[in-house]
């Protein structure tokens, strides 16, 4: 019998280095041919590595860039050409023109994962008059949705019947492969300038709008009275570094350490006591989730994906966006070396359904059914 072939597609190859490689493999492994479409040449060659047959389609993240009109064109011509048994979208533009352009196949299913709707409560009206009409078109056009947070299987079920809708617990996150030692901590904590009794705080986020470092900043000053032992980590780079780099400098705070982009997170969150997001807009973070499994509480915003991972007053805090008293009230508390301990073991505890194990088990259902309706 001839190999069933599989297609991942995301906007950028990125994302699927990033978080889909275990299901690739999980295909693989069964004998099955893979095949991803996206953009980004470093990580194609991540891909291919993989025995992965990469498909470059000149996806736009923007939905009315004229450059998105090629993409469609191209994917139409690969379907025609190429006949797959199961489509897995990933990324909301890419979805959407990927599941156009396959709509009239009478062979293979179609499934899309949803890493977090742009339409949410809260969100800008233009996020709902754009993205939730493109999604109730394109849900005609999916045998299957998955959806990775609470408040999105609520909207899905606007979307579709329920029972081709399925709640899974995020991409799955992984307990970290090397334990630093003591002694390797102490050297990091100095490459660092973090004093032995810093109290060590990860922001681990792009640099933009969205992931709302000023919300901490601005409150940055007071935390750091209450508790002097405070040492802010930010990493990641992105289009406001200089912006909230500036305000650092301007407002004279201290305890701050730019650390850019790193590739040694897993370390740098073995030596962090409490890790912060503070997002407007999150689908399931895995910076929390791998704060979790490392048994570090959090203090996050009251955001769609956050408040699923977080319980407040249990595993750490979640606060109320711009309520600068609610988040000044978190840090203060988590000063305590007691509670720190405490909620660090709740984490450890709360982590457990989303470990990549288990995850790939929730996969796995859905992508049984789907195959089995498969025509052959």
């Amino acid at each position: 019998m001839k190999k069933m072939n599989i297609l991942f597609v995301a906007s950028v190859y990125r994302h699927l280095t990033a978080f889909h490689i275990p299901y690739i493999q999980y295909f693989q492994k069964k004998g099955y041919s893979v095949y991803a479409a996206g953009t980004g040449d470093e990580d194609k060659k991540n891909l291919e590595k993989f025995n992965v047959t990469c498909i470059d389609i000149p996806f736009s993240r923007s939905p009315l860039n004229s450059q998105n009109i090629t993409a469609y064109k191209q994917l139409q011509q690969l379907f025609l050409k190429e006949k797959f048994d199961l489509v897995h979208v990933h990324t909301p533009v890419a979805a959407l023109l990927t599941r156009a352009a396959f709509r009239k196949n009478k062979h293979g299913k179609m499934v899309y994962t949803a890493h977090g709707f742009h339409f949410f409560s809260g969100a800008p009206i233009l996020n709902w008059l754009i993205y939730y009409p493109a999604e109730n078109l394109a849900a005609k056009w999916t045998d299957h949705l998955i959806t990775i947070n609470d408040e999105d299987f609520k909207n899905a079920q606007k979307l579709l019947p329920k029972e081709k809708i399925s709640l899974v617990h995020g991409v799955g996150v992984e307990a970290t492969e090397h334990c630093l030692t003591d002694e390797e901590k102490q050297k990091l904590r100095a490459t660092l300038d973090l004093n032995n009794n810093a109290i060590t705080i990860a922001y681990i986020a792009e640099l933009n709008e969205n992931k709302n470092h000023q919300f901490l900043l601005r409150n940055w000053r007071k935390i750091k009275d209450n508790t002097p032992q405070f040492e802010l980590l930010i990493i990641g780079t992105g289009d406001k570094e200089r912006q909230l780099k500036d305000y650092v400098n301007n407002e004279q705070l201290e305890g701050i350490h730019f650390l850019g982009y790193r590739r040694d997170v897993p370390a740098l969150l073995q030596i962090s006591d409490v890790v912060a997001l503070l997002s407007y807009r999150e689908g399931l973070p895995k910076s929390i989730m791998e704060a979790m499994v490392e048994s570090i509480p959090c203090i996050v915003a009251n955001t769609r994906g956050l408040r699923d991972l977080v319980k407040s007053n249990d595993s750490g805090f979640v606060v109320n966006h711009g309520n600068d008293t609610e988040l000044v009230k978190a840090f203060n508390a988590l000063s305590e070396k007691s509670l720190r301990e405490k909620m660090g073991l709740r984490s450890k505890q709360l982590i457990e359904p989303y470990l990549l194990d288990n995850v790939i088990e929730e996969y796995s259902t859905i992508y049984s059914q789907l195959v089995k309706q498969v025509k052959r």
